[in-house]
Parts: structure tokens; sequence; C-alpha cells
């Protein structure tokens, strides 16, 4: 008797693809598996896959003659030339209505591409955003899927019973066409950017101004897991401070070199929202950051020449001190978010996605790196009012940032003093406070651009003139 055909392909077995085979299987499906190194599948298939409901093939027409059809295959593999690649392997061998999924960071300009070209082809293509790093892809991640929404349907039960699951259902939903999918798991991890440096920045002032040891950090950012700021990234950090190296007896995260990386996704973020229009400074703070932190020996070499404040601030109380840094935190977390979904809903409008901010929020509650529980709120705000243009626009975030600014004043003040750089925090301030602001000093901006470059300017006293250019130089008095 002929083997049964496998219900899903999954093409890459690095370390998220080995993973989210696993969850695959372990929730009931049948997954065949390929590598272009067949090894990987012999070494995959000897492990984590002996037993169980997988099959192996060496070769892209093996793997895909072992799927049922309509064939469902997901790829994980690097983003760009790779995942082409991968897809002009199989393609000869697939028929019409089979579906192609990229799990992949890929840039979403790519994915519409490729989403067009297959379609004329008579393929689907789903561009999936996976979030979870290698223990979400294994237990449960958040995915968010761009495509056709029949080609979605197919692919429904499977990605239902894999995704993480919180109170009000799976972390996994229809986002919308073409590259819906990755261009919302790209604002993601530019949100994911933006938390991870304010928490840094919560770091450093609590550690130089406020002189907490690792133990009493641990403690600080335990406690604020129990609140507002309950989220994944606050509960690993308050473990991180808890980690002790075994050769120094010393806390490890003080231990590590100040360089920090990045992937691509923050960057694309940045330049999408520069593209759309849509301000996103907090974001674009973090990313920053990240490349000054890269300068390392030139950094080290101006400390010993540039000189900060010469006095200290006047310090608070410390534990009035951690809770300014805390609300200080949650309200520039808030400007960030707010800045994301803004980028959401503007690329909504100008791709014709209709994406759904409300739950979109939703599934990010569970698996994904930046779950949280403040993530609710957000669901809540959208469910209030769907074209909401500003999360700072609602009332109960509207009411939150108007109790914590005293708070957050103070914290950008003290880092000022105090020398310690706070980009991300001082960028969400100034968001805030030019959202709110009714008129913003760029009326002298267009005079300047006017004068030297007869850019043309509106008044404010004609609007039915339109766009106008004054002979600067002639009314000088």
């Amino acid at each position: 008797m002929a083997e049964a055909l496998a219900d899903i392909g999954m093409i890459g077995l690095a370390v998220m693809g080995s993973n989210l085979a696993q969850n695959i299987e372990r929730n009931g499906f049948t997954v065949a598996v390929w590598n272009r190194d067949p090894g990987r599948v012999d070494e995959f298939m000897a492990t984590v896959g002996a037993g169980k409901k997988f099959v192996g093939a060496h070769t892209p027409e093996a793997f895909v003659n072992a799927i049922a059809r309509p064939r469902k295959i997901m790829l994980l593999v690097k983003a760009g030339d790779a995942t082409d690649w991968t897809i002009d392997q199989i393609k000869p061998y697939l028929e019409p209505g089979d579906i192609i999924i990229d799990g992949g960071n890929a840039l979403y300009h790519d994915t519409i591409r490729r989403e067009k070209a297959l379609r004329a082809e008579g393929f689907n293509f789903i561009g999936c955003g996976v979030s979870g790093g290698e223990e979400g892809a294994l237990w449960g991640p958040s995915l968010m899927p761009g495509g056709a929404p029949d080609a979605y349907e197919n692919l429904r039960p499977i990605w239902e019973a894999i995704a993480a699951k919180v109170d009000d259902g799976p972390c996994v939903t229809y986002i919308g066409p073409d590259g819906a999918g990755h261009f919302v798991k790209m604002v993601h991890n530019g949100i994911e950017y933006g938390d991870m440096q304010l928490i840094a920045e919560a770091y450093d002032l609590l550690k130089r101004v406020g002189h907490l040891t690792a133990p009493e950090l641990a403690a600080v950012f335990a406690a604020w897991n129990e609140g507002v700021l309950q989220s994944f990234l606050i509960e690993i950090t308050s473990q991180i401070f808890r980690a002790i190296d075994p050769e120094t007896n010393q806390p490890l995260v003080e231990l590590i070199l100040d360089k920090a990386g990045q992937k691509g996704t923050g960057k694309w973020t940045s330049e999408a929202a520069l593209d759309m229009g849509v301000p996103v400074p907090t974001i674009q703070a973090a990313i920053d950051a990240r490349v000054l932190s890269s300068m390392k020996d030139e950094r080290v070499a101006a400390s010993q020449v540039i000189v900060g404040p010469p006095t200290s601030p006047e310090m608070p109380d410390k534990g009035d001190f951690i809770m300014l840094v805390h609300n200080a935190l949650y309200a520039s977390k808030i400007c960030s978010y707010a800045q994301g979904m803004a980028m959401l809903s503007t690329a909504s409008r100008a791709y014709n996605w209709n994406l759904n901010l409300g739950e979109i929020s939703r599934i990010w509650k569970g698996g994904c790196i930046i779950r949280a529980q403040f993530l609710d709120k957000i669901k809540q705000a959208y469910h209030r009012r769907a074209d909401l243009p500003n999360l700072l626009l609602d009332p109960d975030f509207n009411q939150w940032m108007a109790d914590a600014q005293t708070s957050w004043r103070s914290v950008v003040s003290i880092g000022a003093l105090a020398g310690v750089p706070l980009p991300a925090m001082s960028a969400s301030l100034a968001y805030f406070d030019s959202y709110r602001t009714a008129r913003l000093p760029q009326n002298l901006t267009q005079a300047q651009r006017d004068f030297f470059g007869s850019h043309t300017y509106e008044r404010i006293d004609k609007p039915e003139a339109g766009f106008v250019h004054t002979e600067w130089k002639e009314l000088i008095q």
C-alpha cells in the first residue's frame, strides 16, 4: 500500500524550519521535509524525525510529489535571492492551485512581486510573517499570513493548530492581500526595536543615575512585569539580570560588549515610513542607537576627549525615581506603538489591504517577541473606533499619557542633565508634544524654503489662494 501523502512540506531545516516542522507534526499533521543539503535531511530524520510523521526527500521532485494536493509548501530560507532560487527549484513540479508560503523575513516589495508573478502562472503565494523566535516556532508562534484569502483558507486549519493561543483565540489571522503579511511583520519588528531600546534606556537610567545593582534591577523589572508593563521583553530582562557568569561570578550582562546588530527589518521599517510620510521617531532613534553602539572604538576614543555635564542633577528618592522611570517607559512605549499602528493604517490605505488593526493587535498578544498585556488595550482601542487615526487619541491612552506626563518630562530632564543618552524616550516625548501642538514652527521652514528656492507656501489668512511665492528681499525693512 502506498504511503499517505504529507499534509504540508517544509523547505529549510535550520533552527526555525526544524522547530516549525516539529510544531506542525506534533499537532497531528504529516510533514515532508527538504533541504538543499541532503545531509541535513538525513540528520533531521535520524534525530528529531525518528518514528514521527515526517517524510524526508533528497530532491525537489521527490519532495513535491510527497505532498497532498493542493500542495502547501513552507519556505524558511534566507530572504532575497535564496528565496527566489528555492521557488525556481520546486516550481517545475507544482500544479495550478498549489500554495507556496514564505515564512522568512522578506521585504514586502519582494512578496508583492512574487505573489503577482506566481499568480499569473496559476500558483498561490502567501507571505507569512512568523514571530516568536526558536521557542515560538516550536511551541506556538504569532503568524501573519498575506496573500489570496482562499489560499489562506486552505492553510488555516494547520496555522490555527500551530499558532500560540491566548484568551481570545489562536495568534493568527488573515492579514490581507499580497505583501500585507510581511509588511505587518516588518512593522512588528520595528516596534520591537523601539521596545528594546526603551527598556535599555530605562536600565541605563536606573543603573547609572539610580545606582541600582543587578539584583535590584532584577527585582524592579520583575515587579514591573506584574503591572501595565507586563510583557515578554520585561520578563526576560528581569531574568537576564539574575544570570551570573560562572567564571567571574559577575552578572553576565555586564560582561557583554555594548555593540548591537540589526538584520534589516528595522531599517526597512524606517525606509517604508519615510516613503509613506509617516513619522516613526522612536523606531528611528532605536535604529540610530544600534548604529552608534557599533562605533565602539570611536566612542571609547571620544569619551577621553569630550566632556559631559559638569554637575549631576538633584536626585529624587530611589523608590520615587524607579516609579518615574516606570511611567516614562510606559508613556514612551505608547508612542512607539502609536507610530507603528499609524504606519499600518497608512499602508492599508495605500495598498488597499483593509488591515484590521484590532485583530493584528490581538494576534500579537501571544507567541511573538512584543507580546504584552498592553496589546489587549490596543485591541480594545480599535474595537471602540476602527478608524482611529492615532492611539494617542483613544480616551484610555489619552488619559494615561496625561497622568504620566510629569514623570516622563522629569526623567528626560534628569537624563539630559546627567549626560545619559535617552534617544528613544526623548524622541517619544517630542513626538507626543508635536502631535498635540496645533501650530508648529514649520511656518518658518516654509518661509526659508521659499526665500532660497522659490518653493512656495500657503497663507493661513488666504487659504483660497493656494500656493504662493514671495520676493522676500523686496519686503525686508
